[in-house]
């Protein structure tokens, strides 16, 4: 069996890790779902704030650095190596980086099937959610909302400003049907 792995960008509060588990519940094979949330929750502490960590600006720019940089690598190297052992993925993060980011992931997963998903959402309702949760730092929706795409290729776009997560899944769902 060819392994599958769909690739969910977009930025902080888009509906990312909701589309993700809506995915898990309405495609056919168990998928295994990854989020840059999880590994920046899994760093230690101290580099949550170091030069060579990651830093939450006030204005909710985010920085990172070159052990931010290592750490990501193996995580990425680790998923790969997940899908590549026959196991459905689906990772949900936040291309920083734009391309730059992308062509991290495309090393990391070589020769598998993706299907790269853009989640993109109105900037406004981006940081109106941000405002709800409570668990991000002000302004960080906004400031990402469209850096994470420039320069990078997608097999499909979902909009999460106006259409329910759990129809951009099965939206998703039908193009990964189409995965060779």
């Amino acid at each position: 069996m060819t392994p599958h792995v769909i690739v969910l960008n977009g930025g902080s509060s888009s509906g990312k890790s909701t589309i993700a588990r809506r995915l898990q519940a309405v495609l056919p094979q168990p998928w295994l779902a990854f989020s840059i949330d999880d590994f920046v929750d899994a760093l230690p502490e101290r580099m949550l704030s170091a030069d060579s960590g990651i830093q939450f600006e006030a204005d909710g720019k985010v920085t990172v650095g070159a052990d931010f940089r290592t750490l990501e690598a193996a995580w990425m190297a680790g998923i790969a190596a997940t899908a590549r052992a026959g196991a459905n993925v689906i990772v949900d993060d936040v291309f920083l980086s734009g391309t730059a980011s992308q062509q991290r992931w495309e090393q990391a997963l070589g020769d598998l099937d993706v299907l790269w998903v853009g989640v993109h959402c109105d900037a406004a309702v981006a940081a109106h959610r941000e405002r709800q949760r409570g668990d991000r730092t002000a302004g960080m929706a906004a400031q990402q909302a469209d850096v994470v795409h420039k320069g990078v290729r997608y097999d499909l776009d979902v909009d999460t400003t106006d259409t329910d997560p759990a129809d951009c899944a099965r939206t998703i769902t039908d193009r990964a049907g189409h995965i060779s």
